[in-house]
Parts: C-alpha cells; structure tokens; sequence
C-alpha cells in the first residue's frame, strides 16, 4: 500500500527549538544539552514516526548553529572492543569520525572530544593521537571517584573537579555519543561542576526523543522503545515524580526514573541550590509528539517496528551477539499487542520463495533461500538463491526489472561478467562458494552496465528501493547485509544459516 505521512517535520523543529530556546533564556545561563538516541541518521525514529527526516535533528541544530556548539563522547572500552553500530556495519569509533564529518558538512562546529572513563587503553589511546594528530581538540575523563553513592566525593576536586575543563564559547553545548553509554552525562555534569567553580552558572538538559512523553504507556511507538532496547532492559514507566509535583501523567523509562534522585542531589550539590526539575521528565525537551499528524499511521508503523526487533534479535541471538532474554521480551511485547511475525507483509512471500525453490531443486549447496521486498505502491516482488545468486541478489534484480519495466527473460548480468566473477571467487580467491552476494552483484551491475542498455536503465531505479521492506529467509552474509544497507532497505530474516559453514567472508 502507497506510504502515509504520520509526522510533520516542520512542526516538530519549531516546537523543538522553541523549547531549547526557552531553556537558555530562563536559565539565563550555558545550557549543556545532553542528545538522546541518535543525533544523525535516526532511522528508527524515521521507521516509527512515518515522514520523520532522519537528518531533521541536524536540521534543527543548523537553526541554532550560530548559538550552539558539539561536544563529542566515545567510551575508552567501547574502542578497545571495537562495538559496533548495526544499523551501519561500523564501529565506534569509526562513527564518531564520521559524525564529525558530517557535522562539519552541516557548519556545525564540533569544539572537542571527550574519550570517557579512559584508563590509558591502548585502542583509545591510538584514537587519541589519531584525533590530535589532525588537529581535533581531545580530552581524557578517568571514571569519576565515588560514583554513584558519595555525593560529596563525586562533586569535589577528587571527583568531576579530577577531569579536565573544556573550553566553550557559545551559549548551547550539545554533548552528543555514537551510543549509549558513552558518558554524555557524567560529561556535562562536569562540566556543571567547573563552570560553577569559575562562577559561571550552568545548567543542563537532556534532548530527548523516545518515549514519548505526552503519549500513553502502551502506544505502540512507545512500545517501540522498549522493542528496540530490549538488550538493555529498557522499560517504559509512569514517571511517578512528575505525577506527584504536577499530578500530570508522563511517561518516562526505567533508568531514568532509577538515576533521578542521585541526579538531583549532584546538581544541587554543583549549585548550591534546589533544583528547578522536581522530574526526569522536566529535564527532557521532547517535543516529539507535537509532530504526530497522523497518531494511527504512526502506531501502525511502529507497530510494524516491534516485529522488526523480534527477527533482529533472533538473528542477533543466533549469532551470540545477545542474550536469550532479549528475544524473549520482544515476543511479550508482540503477545500484549496481538501481533504475529507474519503480519509483517514480507514474511510469509519470502518463505514461499524459497520453498517454490526447494520444489524446482534450484539453490545452493543444498540450502533454498527465498526473500521478498514491497515496494511503496504496495506491490510486491520475490527472489531466490541459485548456484549463480544469493536471494538477495535474485531479489534485487527481480525487482529493478520490475520498476525498469525489463522482461524477466532478459539478463541483466552477461554470462560472460558472471563467468569471470565465479573464476576470480574460486580459482583465484580459493573461495568455497561461487555464487554473487548483493554487494557483488550491484558491482556485476554497474560493469554489465557499460555493455548493456538494460542494466543501464535497471540502475536507474535502485535508488527507488530506498525504505522499502525486505524479509529473507536465512541470515544475510556479510555482503549481503552491507548490500541492503546500502540501498537503504529496511531488512528482517529468519534466524536461520545459509550455510553449513561456520566462517562466512
């Protein structure tokens, strides 16, 4: 079906930035402001919130760039394990270096980074001399003494006073990370603590997106959340704080309610006065749910979102990436909404692929893959593996036809630029497998496309896959993955290999 719009993105930047604003103008004061979730490229905002520009947090920093400015936070141990980021194949690290860049693309002045509970790690420190080498500002927090019960040790020279001041300029501080964990806090907290030392007051608060505070404990976008953050045992509560000071029901997550009052102390502690939030939810600026223009198109997408995680996680649990509880906090949330993982539309075409496969005996080593993609006028397109082509690359040739209106008979990779790719796998890679990843293929494309009018035209279109749905029926090889990724496909499979291989390459 044609996709809705379910947010408007201009609504929510001048609602968001307005409530920014406000902050530094009562405060009279440096406001740090603390980033929640992603700040670039928030694609499950974008996935739950139909219409949500997954750039439009950058956007609204643009706005405020002349008034604001970035600090950057990694976690030491979060180097040294080289974490990374599955929604872009890429490590820590190498995230933060690529947010700079981009912010710098958007005139947003990135002032320093803060490596965090650094403990003269050797990955962090060569990302350190990395960083300074090229002329970025670099500073190392140790983990902060007395943390979290003595009050009184964290907020003195031996505690925040241990660390480092950085040196600001502009009146909004945006302290940002590539995930959590990354001492965003503790970072702005000490910088609390020294601003009031030089006699400088400052204040902080946290830009917050999910959950979503003015919307109801069960709304699906919020359920969303916890799917999404099943890992870390999220859970979205009534915040019991705000209720009591306003008698206003709020809707905030657990580890926020749990830090509150510890965070409340060392902020009265730094300033010597009682503290204007009386709630985790006063220190959010979340203006999230005045964008919603649609509430049902947005529950229906996130309620798409929900089982999206379940098949993550099972993959990711397969994998030994995640604990068993993880999926199994998901399935709860789809058993309180009544949801399947078949009504995500993808699934159940995908796994006919690849059984119609398995009755043609067509596959590879043995193993039948099938995988489906919807485009957004609703259609739908299916694709299986063969000796000559993983099901993601049948798919994505199926569907670019479809869109480039090429007949199916029609190859659109020559047998010879097929033939030359198996040779070089094989014989001169010594590769067990002979068959075209996606990643492979798209290059297979772009080469036929000098020779042949067709793949041409089919290139054309494969920016139109952008955001559409895909589902397979094994976890994707490592090329695969990097494929869909690529062409920006909002990809689920089963928790199932497609080899009897253990090592995949």
């Amino acid at each position: 079906m044609p996709a809705t719009i379910g947010f408007d993105n201009e609504r929510y930047l001048e609602q968001q930035s307005a409530a920014i604003l406000e902050r530094v103008q009562d405060a009279r004061q440096k406001l740090y402001l603390e980033f929640g979730g992603k700040l670039l490229q928030d694609c499950h905002a974008a996935r739950v919130l139909p219409g949500f520009q997954p750039e439009v947090k950058v956007r609204l920093l643009q706005r405020l760039k002349d008034q604001a400015e970035v600090v950057l936070c990694i976690y030491a141990e979060d180097i040294e394990k080289k974490k990374m980021r599955a929604d872009f194949g890429i490590t820590y690290d190498t995230d933060a270096l690529k947010t700079m860049d981009e912010l710098r693309e958007w005139d947003i002045a990135v002032r320093a980074v803060v490596i965090t509970r650094f403990n003269n790690q050797p990955a962090a420190v060569a990302f350190k001399n990395k960083l300074e080498r090229r002329g970025i500002r670099v500073y190392t927090h140790r983990a902060t003494k007395g943390y979290p019960t003595d009050v009184e040790t964290i907020v003195s020279p031996e505690g925040y006073g241990a660390n480092p001041y950085i040196e600001t300029d502009r009146p909004i501080v945006v302290v940002t990370g590539p995930g959590p964990g990354s001492g965003k806090l503790a970072t702005c907290l000490s910088q609390l603590y020294h601003e009031h030392q030089r006699g400088q007051p400052a204040s902080y608060a946290k830009f917050e997106t999910f959950p979503i505070w003015d919307r109801p404990l069960n709304h699906e976008v919020n359920v969303a959340y916890e799917a999404a953050t099943a890992e870390l045992k999220d859970v979205n509560l009534i915040d019991h704080f705000h209720l009591e000071a306003y008698n206003q029901t709020a809707v905030n997550y657990n580890r926020d309610l749990e830090a509150f009052p510890l965070l409340r102390r060392i902020i009265e502690r730094i300033s010597g006065q009682p503290s204007r939030y009386k709630s985790p939810t006063d220190m959010g600026v979340n203006r999230v749910g005045f964008g919603i223009v649609d509430d049902a198109v947005c529950r229906a997408a996130a309620r798409q979102e929900i089982i999206r995680r379940y098949f993550n996680y099972a993959c990711e649990y397969a994998m030994g990436l995640v604990e068993r509880d993880a999926v199994e906090r998901v399935e709860l949330l789809m058993r309180n909404l009544e949801l399947r993982a078949t009504d995500r539309r993808v699934v159940e075409p995908a796994q006919e692929a690849a059984r119609q496969a398995q009755a043609r005996g067509k596959g590879s080593h043995g193993f039948f893959c099938g995988a489906a993609l919807e485009l957004k006028d609703g259609r739908m397109v299916t694709g299986s593996n063969s000796p000559l082509l993983h099901a993601a690359s049948s798919l994505v040739l199926n569907t670019v036809k479809l869109l480039a209106d090429i007949p199916r008979a029609i190859h659109l990779l020559p047998p010879n630029v097929t033939r030359s790719l198996s040779h070089f796998k094989t014989n001169v890679l010594k590769g067990k497998v002979t068959s075209l990843d996606l990643e492979e293929t798209l290059i297979a494309l772009s080469i036929s496309a000098l020779m042949n009018p067709a793949a041409e035209a089919a290139i054309e279109h494969l920016k139109d896959l952008n955001g559409c749905n895909v589902h397979l029926t094994h976890i994707p090889s490592p090329g695969d993955a990097t494929g869909l990724r690529k062409l920006g496909l909002n990809a689920t499979s089963q928790p199932e290999f497609a080899s009897k291989h253990l090592f995949a390459s």
